[in-house]
This record gives structure tokens, C-alpha cells and sequence, in this order.
């Protein structure tokens, strides 16, 4: 695992096998070749923080970088609090698929699973 910027024990975030194929599928698709998935937190919400997630290009300086069997997986600092040991899931349903955040520190999550508290 390549932990650049990154604390050299568990990593931040996980992800289930099924997201990785689809973060994969979604790399091929777009023809991305530098940077990664950017996984986040950010004011909003029903239940006041919202999670975020798209592809980027560029890493900072404080980010964390988590490499899962080629899938890099960038975190900043702030939303690494929050994230902490939470694992990312895909999930494919008659409607399509979607990802889901199974988080440990949410006290509360809405019902649509984008939101939560801590």
C-alpha cells in the first residue's frame, strides 16, 4: 500500500470489493491517469454533513493518499476525521448502482444515506 502522505497504520478509509471494480470501471470509462478518487465530508445535509465523492487530479499537501491494488484513494485532512474506519460499498439495484458509505462515527444518518452526524 502506498502510503504517501498518509499515516503509516490502517488506512483512513476501505473499500469493498465491489467498489473497487466499479472505481476501476469508472477510471477505464473516463481515461483518468493521475490522481484519483476523492473522498470527502462538507457542511449540508439533512442531518448536517454531506459526503462527497468525484474523481481529481490534484493532490495537496495535506491530503492523504491510500493506494487499494492500484485505485488511489485521496482524503483531506479535515474529512479524514470523520471518515475514519468507515468503508465505501457499491451496490447495484434495478435502478442502477450507487455507493454507499458505511461509517462507524455517523451518530445519525438520514434516510437517503448521503448525510449523517457525528
Amino acid at each position: 500500500m502506498d502510503t504517501t502522505n498518509a499515516e503509516t497504520h490502517a488506512p483512513v478509509i476501505t473499500l469493498s470489493e465491489a467498489a473497487m471494480k466499479e472505481v476501476r470501471r469508472l477510471i477505464n470509462v473516463q481515461g483518468l491517469t493521475e490522481g484519483g478518487l476523492r473522498l470527502g465530508v462538507k457542511g449540508g445535509g439533512c442531518s448536517g454533513l454531506s459526503y462527497t465523492i468525484n474523481f481529481d487530479e490534484k493532490i495537496g499537501p495535506h491530503d492523504q493518499i491510500h493506494d487499494f491494488d492500484g485505485v488511489k484513494v485521496i482524503v483531506d485532512a479535515k474529512s479524514a476525521i470523520y471518515l475514519q474506519g468507515t468503508q465505501l460499498d457499491f451496490q447495484k439495484d434495478l435502478m442502477g448502482g450507487n455507493f454507499k458509505f458505511v461509517n462507524p462515527n455517523a451518530d445519525k444518518t438520514c434516510g437517503c444515506g448521503e448525510s449523517f452526524s457525528a
